[in-house]
């Protein structure tokens, strides 16, 4: 019993030594951030497949505890070597989404030169006809997939399919998607506005909580936008139901109004939100007096 309270207070010093020698305010803030970030990774963990696999490394972990309190020595030495890769397991086994993360970081709003002004009139014809088309697609249960690339480059899913670089017409759009046409089966990536690639291959989910009703398409909606930040438009082949999805959620039963309306919502007023215009950037940098082209008088 009084190596229990030893144990207590022994703790007990070690908390008032480490109070007594915090360094306000930037221990405080190291504190605040490693919370903020253990937060986020287990929010992570909870939303994605890792957390079963975390599961598992837990279990490893508390059976070599054990095993090591009860001298088992063959059951130790072989946790013992597990435990020791377990850093170059972690890195193998949650690959993808160790991917996925450097690539929020990576997102920054100067990627891809956005100091510039788009062409939003591009973009915007081009949501309109990609509507239109998902519309007549709709009626005639005619199956697509059309993937919008955002600040993410698809340059791995493009080396899959057939570069195209055309307008986005919709007398293209529904060529391509035409049962019969050779590129059908594959995904249509749009680039600014313009069709740059079709009959692209994109990575299907992982997920197991999905309703039945979702088909390949769909899942590789999902995939997709699990791996980047891309918005994806499904025509359901089987009902002709009109889905978007888009961080790694789809939601469905749209119809061309709605979902040109939802896409405009993404792209382009988020394009307008994040990205900095070359008239933005120089009312940032010179005094307010003359980047409003006023000069102030003396």
């Amino acid at each position: 019993m009084g190596a229990f309270f030893n144990s207590i207070y022994s703790i007990w010093n070690q908390i008032v030594y480490a109070v007594s020698e915090l360094r306000i305010p930037f221990d405080i803030i190291d504190i605040l951030l490693m919370a903020f970030v253990i937060y986020k990774a287990i929010g992570f963990l909870r939303e994605s497949r890792a957390g079963q696999l975390v599961k598992g490394l837990i279990i490893l972990f508390v059976m070599y505890v054990v095993a090591k309190w009860w001298e088992l020595a063959t059951v130790s030495w072989i946790l013992s070597k597990v435990v020791d890769s377990a850093i170059i397991a972690a890195a193998v086994i949650f690959q993808p989404e160790l991917r996925r993360i450097l690539e929020k970081v990576g997102r920054t709003n100067f990627a891809r030169g956005q100091i510039f002004e788009q062409d939003e009139d591009r973009l915007s014809r081009c949501i309109d006809n990609v509507t239109k088309a998902a519309g007549a697609m709709q009626e005639k249960k005619i199956g697509a997939l059309i993937v919008f690339e955002r600040k993410s480059q698809l340059g791995e899913i493009i080396n899959t399919g057939t570069v195209v670089d055309a307008e986005a017409s919709v007398s293209i759009i529904n060529n391509i998607f035409f049962p019969k046409s050779p590129l059908h089966d594959g995904a249509m990536i749009i680039r600014d506005g313009k069709i740059f690639a079709a009959g692209c291959i994109l990575p299907l989910t992982q997920r197991e909580d999905l309703s039945l009703q979702l088909g390949t398409r769909h899942r590789a909606a999902i995939g997709m936008t699990e791996n980047s930040d891309a918005v994806v438009l499904v025509v359901s082949e089987e009902t002709g139901t009109i889905s978007i999805a888009l961080n790694g959620q789809i939601t469905r039963n749209y119809n061309p109004i709605t979902a040109g309306a939802e896409l405009r919502r993404l792209l382009l007023d988020d394009t307008q939100k994040d990205t900095p215009t070359v008239k933005t950037v120089i009312k940032r940098i010179l005094p307010k007096g003359k980047a409003d082209g006023k000069e102030d008088k003396q």
